[in-house]
């Protein structure tokens, strides 16, 4: 008896949904700071099953979908990109430290890195004042703004020098908080800088611009790959965000 043709079953279809759903679970929970990456492994996993049952035309028309998004996000990810190099030959009177997660007192990866590029800023321009900028935050016994002041002090910045904002809890917060912290007369004339991780300055002068000024970037170096990697898919998504949405002002731009 002439045997049928077999047609393959589930189970191979299912593998690659299932290794992008494993991987999402694994950058969502069993490690810190990836929640972008697990975000996109499980868009990823639902679209490859989508395909499988969708009809021919379902097919074409995901496709398309798929290409449109992911051509949206490679064009925002251009200008964090290229943002991410940080302003040459910057002299700032006022350079503003973004703040970043306090593992208690201590500082995380992310803010130690940008108290680092802060340090070598601040060391290679004397005549320089920083701001540091962040609030209290879930698990965390200091302000942010404390914990930098604490660590740019040990190590051989003078305390006048630094000026502590102990009320932003974002980005758009850190910004406004830390220009009202500049006294007017000098605000207008001020050259300002902001320090923060490369592939977050995009969004920092992007929202600077809409407070009504212009800022240098000062980029701090994120020292693992793969959270780079991560962050960098995160700021163009948010600046996709933006664009869609721009945020809300709680006072008039340049005032």
């Amino acid at each position: 008896m002439r045997e049928g043709v077999r047609r393959p079953g589930l189970l191979p279809w299912l593998m690659g949904p299932g290794a992008c759903f494993a991987a999402a679970v694994f950058f969502r929970f069993a490690v810190v700071g990836y929640s972008t990456l697990a975000l996109c492994f499980g868009t990823l996993g639902i679209l490859l099953l989508l395909f499988h049952f969708l009809p021919r035309g379902g097919k074409i028309a995901l496709v398309l979908a798929a290409a449109a998004g992911a051509a949206a996000v490679s064009a925002a990810l251009v200008p964090v990109v290229k943002a991410a190099r940080g302003t040459p030959e910057t002299d700032a009177d006022y350079l503003i430290v973004l703040g970043a997660g306090v593992n208690g007192s201590t500082p995380s990866l992310s803010m130690h890195n940008r108290l680092t590029a802060a340090l070598r800023y601040l060391e290679a321009h004397p005549q320089c004042t920083a701001i540091v900028s962040g609030g209290q935050g879930p698990g965390e016994m200091l302000t942010e703004a404390e914990v930098m002041h604490r660590w740019l002090t040990q190590n051989g910045i003078a305390g006048e020098r630094i000026i502590m904002e102990k009320q932003a809890t974002s980005t758009l917060e850190n910004l406004e908080y830390s220009l009202a912290c500049i006294p007017a007369a000098a605000l207008e004339t001020a050259d300002i800088a902001v320090v923060s991780s490369e592939y977050h300055l995009c969004r920092a002068q992007y929202l600077a611009g809409l407070l009504g000024y212009s800022v240098a970037g000062v980029p701090a170096r994120t020292t693992l790959p793969a959270l780079k990697i991560n962050y960098y898919i995160r700021e163009a998504l948010g600046m996709l965000y933006y664009r869609l949405f721009p945020p809300v002002l709680t006072r008039d731009a340049g005032g």
